[in-house]
């Protein structure tokens, strides 16, 4: 009987835990998502274009060394784990932020990992657009910003935005691992309130709502991709 009201009490416990850190929780974790996506597109994006105008055959050739460089950086900082490159990167959010701790000591470390994820996607979709296009828009006078901007881009759109779900997946995950040194949201809820603390419920929930992002993300973009798609449109 002791054990029943002891398992009940625990229980309780967590369900108090969840009804008033978890709506904060997941706030904090959409916030940063959208701050890390955005940051994370504003440097990757052009990075990305820059790597296919720039090379040899492209449209606005660039010089090899720069090329080697941009190459060799975006490739380094794809082979450090998270947590390594997270930690090295926290002095960094001590002098933007002002701080090591909490959810927004955690949005320049969680950039400088996915800005190079993206740079690498914008990179593949732009790769998949016919070179037939691109000739054509070459062969009428269209400059370099033009021919990215009008062309490039528009027709890889809905390969970029698969891209984009799988980034958004990514970053949540990675902000899942922040909450081991410090970062907030669901991932700060499941390591410190659940795991160390034997709160299983409370894990428990977090893991899941990143599950529910993440599957609502994937839709959506899946969705999206699908009607921005027009070989799929003419088929309809």
């Amino acid at each position: 009987m002791f054990d029943l009201f002891s398992d009940a009490a625990k229980v309780a416990a967590q369900m108090e835990i969840l009804s008033s850190e978890y709506g904060f929780a997941l706030w904090e974790t959409l916030y940063s998502l959208a701050l890390e996506v955005l940051f994370a597109y504003v440097i990757g994006l052009p990075l990305g274009v820059l790597l296919v105008t720039g090379e040899r055959d492209g449209i606005r050739p660039l010089p090899r060394w720069l090329m080697a460089v941009l190459n060799g950086i975006i490739n380094l900082l794809r082979s450090v784990p998270f947590l390594i490159l997270m930690i090295i990167a926290l002095p960094l959010s001590k002098i933007i932020v002002g701080t090591k701790v909490g959810t927004a000591a955690t949005i320049p470390p969680m950039v400088i990992a996915a800005f190079p994820l993206v740079a690498r996607m914008v990179e593949s979709s732009l790769r998949e657009v016919d070179q037939g296009v691109v000739e054509a828009a070459q062969s009428m006078g269209a400059g370099a910003f033009q021919i990215v901007s009008k062309v490039l881009l528009p027709e890889a759109l809905p390969s970029l935005i698969s891209g984009g779900t799988i980034t958004v997946a990514t970053i949540l995950g990675y902000g899942a691992m922040a909450g081991i040194i410090g970062g907030g949201g669901l991932g700060k809820m499941a390591i410190n309130y659940g795991y160390y603390n034997f709160k299983f419920i409370v894990m428990w929930a977090a893991v899941i709502g990143l599950i529910v992002l993440v599957q609502v993300f994937q839709s959506l973009g899946t969705r999206l991709a699908n009607k921005c798609d027009k070989r799929l449109s003419k088929k309809n």
